[in-house]
């Protein structure tokens, strides 16, 4: 009998460790630094000779953002996840044909399930955090590379359903961390950087990230992204959003009116601005005082500083008036261009021809875009308060969040950074209003964006209004929301016109297959049956297909079928194979057949027949296929 090759034997934690994060750090680090590795761990010291002294910070010497539970913080990143991301037909909307996803879960282990699927993929994130107001609750310390039933145990247990509990209504996942909390700004800092640095992972080189904040945090965040995470040189801007257009007479010192949001990019130096469309309030500032053929125009200041010395020289007006450009400054244009500029009309002195000379800008010259200033007004992009009636639409006017984000706020975010066929994220989802944001620009422009929304199933407040109307958690409305949206944008659309209205739901689970653990003696039977039985009791041959997906690093929007009892995954020019169910000789050669890029097939069909499955490995090796057992 043929034995099979070392390299065919099926690896059952490569895709385990493909998937930590620290283990995907470690191998760039390797990429650029090959020379400081020995057996296969960092000589520091070497390290740090290549590096050279110059580029190394003396301990106690350095500009740093330190806070309580900060090295716990990044270890909860770089842990790896055993989780895996169930779908759920029955709640999504078109889900064989959308493009569009929502994730009910955790959204830090939901970011670590998506990393191999989805790194350098989004082009821009926006994201609404908790503002930490001391009312705010959200979950801490994190700890997910445990399984849910460990969690649940350290944590408190879930409800009937499976959701998380909340502080407040339940004793469990959720803290509220107050004011008075000894740790109260190192808590909020502890929840987000891993949540930043798992979100940086998935951004395209071009893309960047919007964060919404006020004054609670506005500036621990802005040091969070500046130190640890995006790095100052990559910071864009800082809006200021007009949220609310009406004092609170009964603040002592100000009413708060505005928010902030923050934008960072991966690499400022690669995104790109797309501006703003011209509306009429811009074109108004042009008009056309001489009767120019060709067109409205406005003037620009003709000077400029610092000075140039060669383009300070005086300019005679048509009236005959000497003038100089001011103190410190020169003209824009040395004396030749100057002329050229008079010659052909586009230099002004004013009706008199007295006035000091200006520029001529035509607008049928200039882009057909202006750049976004950093105060959006509420008339432009909406207030809180417009947010909410905008809500209470969609949902017979029942109001089931108190401070939503407008529709046109994210809109602009997205007609600003994104492109027409970008995939968008939000993993703060909250009401759902990003996944809005991305359908209605779509049917505006013609667009094909794509979003990732990913809300925590936050159980409702049992007195809520939203509680009332039957819905049991946030996850559930934000998905209501994005129904009616969907319906309602569609019902608007021309009959030529077809925007992907529909989305595919996917929640958090446990593995479908076992996970080796350190055993006690007692419980070593138990896990040695890991190795004749792999697959996990809850497993369905749906969630498997899923996981396996997302292991193998494709799209869950990737094309899913089942032929002749063999699943089939296919993402642009990759096919994958996947023997689930039964496993026959004459079924791998029509499989082999066909050449996928892999094939993968579960270990409980060989029966514990090590011969058979080596003789199988050997025919794929022979036909240059990639075998993996799971």
């Amino acid at each position: 009998m043929a034995t099979e090759p070392n390299r065919t034997e099926p690896n059952r934690t490569e895709i385990i460790q493909e998937n930590s994060i620290i283990y995907n750090k470690i191998n760039e680090l390797k990429q650029i630094f090959p020379e400081v590795f020995a057996e296969n761990k960092i000589d520091w010291e070497k390290l740090k000779l290549v590096l050279g002294e110059d580029n190394l910070a003396h301990q106690n010497e350095r500009y740093q953002l330190n806070w309580a539970g900060k090295t716990d913080a990044y270890r909860t990143f770089q842990s790896p996840t055993f989780n895996t991301l169930a779908p759920c037909q029955s709640e999504s909307v078109d889900f064989n044909q959308t493009q569009n996803i929502f994730i009910e879960a955790e959204n830090m282990e939901a970011l670590k399930i998506l990393q191999k699927s989805y790194a350098g993929k989004v082009k821009m994130i926006y994201i609404d955090p908790p503002y930490n107001t001391g009312s705010d609750s959200f979950i801490y310390p994190d700890k997910f590379s445990e399984t849910r039933k460990e969690y649940a145990q350290r944590v408190g247990d879930t409800d009937t359903d499976g959701y998380l509990k909340r502080d407040g209504v339940f004793q469990g996942a959720f803290r509220k961390n107050s004011k008075e909390n000894g740790h109260y700004h190192s808590n909020w800092l502890s929840m987000m950087l891993p949540r930043l640095h798992l979100a940086k992972t998935l951004l395209r080189d071009d893309g960047v990230i919007f964060i919404s904040i006020d004054d609670n945090e506005q500036a621990q965040l802005k040091l969070l992204c500046d130190e640890e995470v995006f790095g100052a040189e990559n910071f864009v801007g800082e809006v200021i959003w007009e949220r609310a257009y009406s004092p609170v007479n009964l603040k002592r010192h100000f009413s708060e009116s505005h928010d902030y949001l923050l934008c960072y990019a991966k690499n400022k130096d690669l995104a790109v601005c797309n501006g703003l469309k011209r509306n009429d309030e811009a074109n108004s500032r042009y008009s056309n005082p001489d009767n120019d053929s060709r067109g409205i125009w406005k003037s620009s200041d003709l000077s400029v500083g610092p000075a140039i010395e060669s383009n300070i020289y005086e300019i005679t007006t048509p009236s005959g008036r000497k003038v100089l450009p001011p103190s410190g400054y020169s003209w824009r244009l040395n004396k030749e261009r100057f002329q050229e500029f008079v010659s052909d009309n586009r230099i002004w002195f004013g009706e008199t021809g007295n006035n000091v000379p200006s520029i001529k800008r035509f607008l049928s010259e200039v882009k057909n875009t202006v750049t976004p200033m950093t105060i959006w007004k509420y008339q432009d992009v909406g207030h809180s308060q417009s947010a909410s009636q905008d809500l209470k639409r969609l949902f017979d006017n029942k109001a089931f969040f108190d401070y939503p984000k407008p529709t046109n706020f994210v809109q602009r975010m997205l007609e600003l950074y994104s492109n027409s066929d970008s995939i968008i994220m939000d993993f703060f989802s909250g009401s759902g209003t990003t996944a809005h944001a991305v359908m209605q620009l779509n049917a505006e422009d013609g667009g094909n964006r794509r979003y990732i929304c990913v809300q925590l199933p936050e159980e409702c407040d049992p007195k809520s209004e939203a509680a009332k109307a039957g819905f049991a958690n946030i996850a559930e409305i934000a998905k209501e929301r994005i129904r009616r949206a969907g319906s309602q944008i569609s019902g608007s659309l021309k009959d030529n016109q077809s925007v992907d209205t529909g989305f595919k739901v996917f929640k958090l689970a446990e593995s479908n297959f076992k996970r080796w653990q350190k055993p006690d003696l007692a419980q070593l039977g138990e896990t040695l049956e890991i190795f004749t039985d792999t697959q996990a009791a809850h497993a369905t041959p749906e969630n498997m297909v899923y996981e396996l997906l997302l292991r193998l690093g494709l799209p869950l929007t990737a094309d899913v079928s089942s032929e002749n009892g063999v699943y089939w995954l296919r993402d642009d020019n990759r096919r994958y194979a996947l023997l689930l169910s039964e496993l026959s000789e004459n079924l791998l050669l029509n499989v082999i057949s066909q050449k996928p890029n892999k094939i993968i097939i579960l270990d409980n069909l060989f029966n514990s027949k090590d011969a058979l499955k080596k003789n199988m490995a050997l025919q794929m090796h022979d036909a240059g296929i990639p075998f993996e057992c799971v």
